[in-house]
């Protein structure tokens, strides 16, 4: 069971535009999704476990048809991964179309005296291999990587020990990716800035306290 809290939206996120970066198509996606991840492996952020999108047709939207396929142990760029994603393609809707591609799994985070603690889903990387421009997206969606926990009280230790592995790996996939992240869009919960969260307002110590939607 999960010892952090987290939060229905994310409370900060960071897109990459990568039109000029890549081509278009499944396996332009899977490759990366494989050196995104293994980037984010390496500062123990993200343990991929399984690979999940939806479907939906051009003029029709979604179809509430969604597709997960279990990749541990697997090269997230192999060849017969593609082809196994292919094949998750509904027989009833010959047109349809994958959406982005979620990478999920779990991560390492910190806590206060700096023991190690495995969370689900610790980040999230999104990436899609639309025809129209591919793009990728990462997203968190705990408080451990600000200065106040959800409820406002300030954890000095907690964001030391993991908002620096945050940034760096930010910084990794910009250089990987030949392109700055550009931040998302701010949440109740957040909003990038930079290669972290934003510094919340402090008011007598405090800041927002954010459990009442969660």
């Amino acid at each position: 069971m999960s010892i952090l809290m987290r939060a229905p939206s994310e409370c900060g996120s960071w897109f990459w535009d990568l039109d000029d970066v890549t081509e278009p198509g499944l396996e332009s996606a899977l490759d990366t999704i494989s050196r995104m991840s293994a980037i984010l492996r390496g500062y123990e952020l993200l343990e991929p476990v399984s690979l999940e999108w939806s479907w939906f047709e051009v003029g029709k939207g979604g179809l509430g048809i969604h597709s997960r396929l279990d990749v541990v142990g697997r090269a997230l760029d192999e060849v017969a991964l593609a082809d196994e994603v292919r094949s998750c393609h509904p027989v009833g809707h010959p047109a349809a179309e994958m959406s982005a591609i979620r990478v999920l799994g779990s991560g390492i985070w910190l806590d206060a005296d700096g023991r190690r603690r495995r969370e689900s889903r610790l980040v999230e990387l999104l990436v899609s291999p639309d025809s129209m421009g591919p793009t990728a997206e990462l997203s968190v969606y705990h408080d451990v990587w600000g200065q106040c926990d959800f409820r406002g009280a300030p954890h000095p230790a907690v964001y030391a020990n993991n908002s620096p592995r945050l940034a760096a790996a930010l910084r990794d996939l910009d250089r990987f990716l030949g392109i700055e992240a550009e931040p998302g869009e701010a949440t109740y919960f957040g909003v990038a800035e930079g290669h972290g969260i934003k510094a919340p307002d402090i008011i007598n110590g405090l800041g927002p306290d954010l459990t009442d939607l969660m």
